[in-house]
C-alpha cells in the first residue's frame, strides 16, 4: 500500500516546507505528491493483495475508489492558489492535513480488519475537524468546526461500540471472518451481530450525510471555508461510501434480509429531507449541503439493492459527484470572493446573476455542473442515476425507484435556480477573473463531466 506511505512522507515534508520564507513551492509541491500516489496506486492494477498483517486489502476495486478521491483532492488543491496570495494564511499546514486525511480516506476504502476501518476514519475526521475551523477569525467557521467535532466524536463512539459488538458476536476483526461466522451460523445468529450492524451503520451513515443523522451538514458546509467544503462533500462520500459497500457486501451480505429494510427506509427519508430542504435555501453553499444529502440518498439506493451492478454504479456515480461538485464549488470560490457583499464573501444565489455574461466561461462550468447534478442527459450525471436506478430495478425494488425519480424532479427545480440567475437575470458589470491554471482545472473537470456523459461505457470492465 505505497500511497499510504508515500502521502504519509509527503504531509511530513509539506510542514518542514512551511518554514521557507517563499510560499510558492507548496502548491506545486502538494500537485506533485498527489500525481505521485495516484501513480503509484495502478501499480497492483489487476492484483489481489493483503499488506500490513493481512489489514489493508488492495484490489481493483479499491483501486478505483482511491483514483477518485485523489483526482478529487488533486483539482481541489489545484483551486487553492488564494492561500499562496493570502499573508495570513498557513498553506503548509492546510495542506499537510489534506494528505494525511487522503491517508485515512484509502484506509476507509482499502480495509480488510475493522480496527483499520476505524483508524482511516479517525484520521480523516480528525484532519476536517481542523481544516472546519481554519478560517480562526470567522465565527461560522468557529462554529462549524465545534459543531463537527462534537456530534462526529459521538458518532465515532457509536460506530466503535458497533465495532466492538461485532467482535463479542464473532471473536474476529476481520470482514471475511465476520462473513464466515455469518454463513456458518446462518440459523443461529447472535443478538450481539444484529446490534453491531446497527450501530456500525449509524455511525458511518454520519460520516456520509444520510438522514436523520444528517443535522451537522448545512451548518458545517456553510461555515466551513469554501475550498474545504468541497473536498469534504467529494473524499469524505466517496471514502464513506466505499467503506459502507465494502463491510455491506462482505460481512453482513449474508444478513441482507435483517439490515436491508432499515436502509431503504433511511434512503427514503434522506431523498425527502435533501431535496425538499433544499427547495428554500437562498444560500447556493447551504443548497449544495442539502444537495449533498440528497445524493447521499441516491448512492444509499445502490447498496440497498446490493446486486451485481452496485460496484460499477457506485464507481461511476462517485466519479460523476465529485467531478460536478468540485466545479461548482470552483466557480462559487472565484464569484464569491470577487462580488462581495456588506457581510463579505457573498455566496447566495445573487452572486450568480448575468455570471454568464461577464465570464461565458465560468458560466458554462457552472451550467454543466447543475445539469449534471440534476441527473440531465448528456452529462455524467444523468448516467450515474441511471446506472443507481438499474440496481433497484434489477432487485425487484420499485417503489423506491419511484420515489427516487420524484425527488429528481424535484432537484431539478433548484439546480436550475442557479442557471436563471446566470443567463436571465441582470449582474453587476464587471468581469470576473479567473487564473489561468484555475482556469485549466475547471475546464478539465467540466470535460471530463461531459466525456463521461456521452461515452459512459470508458469504464465499463474495469470493476
Amino acid at each position: 500500500m505505497l500511497p499510504i506511505i508515500l502521502l504519509s512522507v509527503f504531509g511530513i515534508v509539506l510542514l518542514f516546507m512551511g518554514f521557507l520564507k517563499s510560499k510558492v513551492l507548496l502548491l506545486p509541491a502538494t500537485l506533485v505528491f498527489i500525481l505521485a500516489a495516484l501513480a503509484t496506486t495502478f501499480m497492483d492494477w489487476g492484483k489481489t493483495y493483503l499488506y500490513f498483517q493481512n489489514m489493508l486489502l488492495t484490489n481493483n476495486l479499491a483501486i478505483l475508489f482511491t483514483t477518485i478521491v485523489l483526482l478529487s483532492a488533486f483539482m481541489v488543491v489545484a483551486l487553492s492558489n488564494s492561500f499562496i496570495e493570502d499573508e495570513q494564511a498557513q498553506p503548509a499546514e492546510y495542506y499537510a492535513l489534506l494528505l494525511f486525511s487522503l491517508v485515512g480516506a484509502i484506509m476507509m476504502i482499502s480495509f480488510e480488519n475493522l480496527i483499520m476501518l476505524f483508524v482511516g476514519v479517525e484520521i480523516l475526521s480528525v484532519a476536517m475537524y481542523v481544516l472546519a475551523g481554519s478560517d480562526k477569525h470567522s465565527p461560522r467557521s468557529n462554529e462549524a468546526a465545534l459543531k463537527y467535532f462534537l456530534m462526529g466524536a459521538f458518532a465515532t463512539g457509536i460506530m466503535l461500540f458497533g465495532i466492538a459488538l461485532l467482535y463479542g458476536a464473532t471473536g474476529t476483526f476481520v470482514v471475511s471472518g465476520i462473513k464466515s461466522y455469518v454463513y456458518t451460523n446462518a440459523y443461529g445468529v447472535s443478538l450481539l451481530l444484529y446490534m453491531g450492524i446497527i450501530l456500525l451503520l449509524i455511525g458511518m451513515l454520519f460520516k456520509v450525510s444520510a438522514a436523520p443523522f444528517h443535522f451537522w451538514t448545512p451548518d458545517v458546509y456553510d461555515g466551513t471555508p469554501g475550498l474545504f467544503t468541497a473536498f469534504m462533500s467529494t473524499v469524505v462520500k466517496t471514502a464513506g461510501f466505499a467503506a459502507l459497500f465494502r463491510v455491506l457486501s462482505v460481512s453482513f451480505v449474508g444478513v441482507y434480509s435483517f439490515w436491508w429494510g432499515t436502509l431503504a427506509a433511511l434512503t427514503c427519508l434522506t431523498l425527502l429531507i435533501g431535496n425538499v430542504t433544499a427547495v428554500y435555501q437562498t444560500s447556493f453553499k447551504r443548497m449544495m449541503a442539502y444537495s449533498s444529502i440528497s445524493h447521499a440518498g441516491y448512492l444509499l439506493i445502490g447498496l440497498t439493492a446490493l446486486g451485481t451492478q452496485t460496484k460499477q454504479a457506485l464507481v461511476f456515480y462517485s466519479l460523476a459527484y465529485s467531478l460536478a461538485t468540485i466545479s461548482a464549488f470552483g466557480v462559487l470560490l472565484v464569484v464569491s470572493r470577487q462580488r462581495q457583499d456588506t457581510n463579505g464573501v457573498n455566496e447566495n444565489f445573487d452572486a450568480f446573476n448575468g455570471l454568464a455574461r461577464q465570464n461565458p466561461l465560468l458560466g458554462f462550468v457552472m451550467a454543466v455542473s447543475m445539469l449534471s447534478l440534476a441527473g440531465i442527459p448528456l452529462t455524467a450525471g444523468f448516467w450515474g442515476k441511471f446506472m443507481i436506478f438499474t440496481t433497484a430495478a434489477d432487485k425487484g425494488i420499485y417503489w423506491i425507484l419511484v420515489f427516487a425519480v420524484l425527488m429528481s424532479t424535484v432537484g431539478i427545480y433548484y439546480y436550475f435556480r442557479v442557471i436563471i440567475a446566470m443567463y436571465f437575470r441582470e449582474g453587476a458589470a464587471e468581469p470576473v477573473k479567473v487564473a489561468p491554471f484555475y482556469r485549466y482545472v475547471l475546464i478539465a473537470a467540466t470535460i471530463l463531466t461531459l466525456v463521461l456523459g456521452l461515452a459512459p461505457g470508458l469504464l465499463e470492465g474495469l470493476v
